[in-house]
């Protein structure tokens, strides 16, 4: 079954890393049937576009504005992101709405613009460790999606990206009961089909596991992205 594997690689990456990452995965992206979509920093995107041509993969963002244009210093709207031929863009990361304070309310604003520019919203939402300790992990993280929709969504133009905050980037990974249980209470919240992905910690050891679950649609990789064996493996494991 095809699934969706989207590459986050935060703020890492250079023009020296493209050009010995791309040609090493450009088998791989080649003849795979599932859907990638690789996120770049924003100044990468001019090469990993011209890096991509010729294989399956999409490019993807990390973020965006929600106004289409204006004076925001450092900003970039999604109609630009869009104009460079962006097909998605990742919204509502946790790091996003911790370290920048990012409401559901702005990340419900995001999507639509993101929408409205002809793209694919990525909606990030997950739970932290105490929440997930206190038993109410599910509660918690229905509750943040659905005020993290806009009323725009379809299952054509979004994609929901489950990620336990404990487990991002800690080494930690939700067990398969617990991947399980989010995955099949968000598929019954959502009166539409839309995408279920799961982050945290996917690897190239776990990622086919991970993908044999019920109403796990795909997965949002992190570190994992940024080295070419391991990436190639995940991309494959379904």
């Amino acid at each position: 079954m095809k699934k969706i594997i989207v590459a986050n690689w935060k703020m890492n990456g250079s023009i020296g890393f493209m050009n010995t990452f791309i040609p090493a995965i450009a088998p791989i992206l080649t003849k795979t049937s599932n859907q990638i979509i690789i996120c770049p920093p924003f100044p990468y995107f001019s090469s990993l576009t011209t890096a991509l041509k010729g294989t399956k993969a999409q490019l993807g963002a990390q973020n965006c504005h929600t106004d289409p244009q204006g004076a925001f210093t450092g900003e970039v709207s999604a109609p630009m992101l869009a104009d460079l031929g962006c097909q998605a863009v990742i919204v509502g990361h946790s790091e996003r709405r911790i370290l920048f304070e990012e409401s559901d309310d702005l990340v419900k604003a995001k999507a639509a613009a993101i929408h409205a520019a002809g793209m694919t919203a990525i909606i990030c939402i997950g739970e932290n460790l105490t929440t997930r300790k206190s038993g109410h992990a599910i509660d918690s993280v229905i509750l943040q999606l659905q005020a993290s929709l806009p009323p725009s969504t379809t299952s054509q133009n979004t994609l929901i990206a489950y990620e336990p905050i404990w487990a991002i980037g800690t080494g930690l990974t939700a067990s398969l009961q617990e991947i399980t249980e989010m995955h099949h209470a968000l598929h019954q919240t959502t009166k539409i089909p839309i995408p279920l992905l799961y982050g945290g910690s996917v690897t190239d050891q776990n990622a086919k596991d991970i993908l044999s679950l019920p109403h796990v649609d795909g997965v949002l990789v992190g570190g994992a992205s940024l080295k070419a064996e391991a990436f190639c493996k995940i991309v494959s494991a379904s």
